[in-house]
């Protein structure tokens, strides 16, 4: 098995660059790649939902993307030790009536020595915005290096 890079113990500036992975590894809505920043045994509580290991979670994104269309996201790291990190995120999408939210939540991560994903505890809630208010106005794919963080847009 490779090191999926940074490892830890984190720092500030690791566990930032991580968040950022994870959010522009999101942002590709790409079910296979995303999970391969688990490991094969992950254990996930998203909502209501606990997918256990890679192909369950690749099951779920591949779900989720299909219901949350035009999905972007933004991560923020909110705390770090050790081998643990804690973000708050939102992310903007629309659903196949057209109609737009924004989700927010915390998400609390415990990360093995190569780096990999044990354990994703996601609580989120969801708002209904009009398309007038959307934030998330990048092109589809990762947030442009320039675009605003979620303290700056006051999120």
């Amino acid at each position: 098995m490779s090191l999926r890079l940074p490892v830890p113990p984190f720092t500030r500036e690791t566990a930032i660059q991580k968040v950022r992975m994870a959010e522009d590894g999101w942002n590709s809505r790409n079910p296979e790649k995303v999970s391969l920043a688990y490991t094969e045994d992950s254990k996930w509580r998203n909502r209501s939902d606990f997918p256990t290991g890679r192909r369950e979670i690749r099951e779920f994104l591949t779900q989720k993307w299909i219901r949350e269309v035009e999905y972007r996201l933004i991560k923020e790291l909110w705390a770090y030790h050790e081998n643990r990190i804690a973000v708050r995120f939102a992310y903007e999408w629309r659903d196949h009536r057209g109609a737009w939210f924004r989700s927010f939540g915390n998400e609390n991560w415990e990360f093995d020595p190569d780096g990999l994903m044990l354990t994703r505890h996601a609580s989120i809630n969801d708002l209904a915005i009009s398309a007038e208010d959307r934030l998330f106005l990048w092109p589809q794919g990762p947030r442009p290096a320039n675009h605003p963080s979620l303290t700056d847009l006051g999120l």
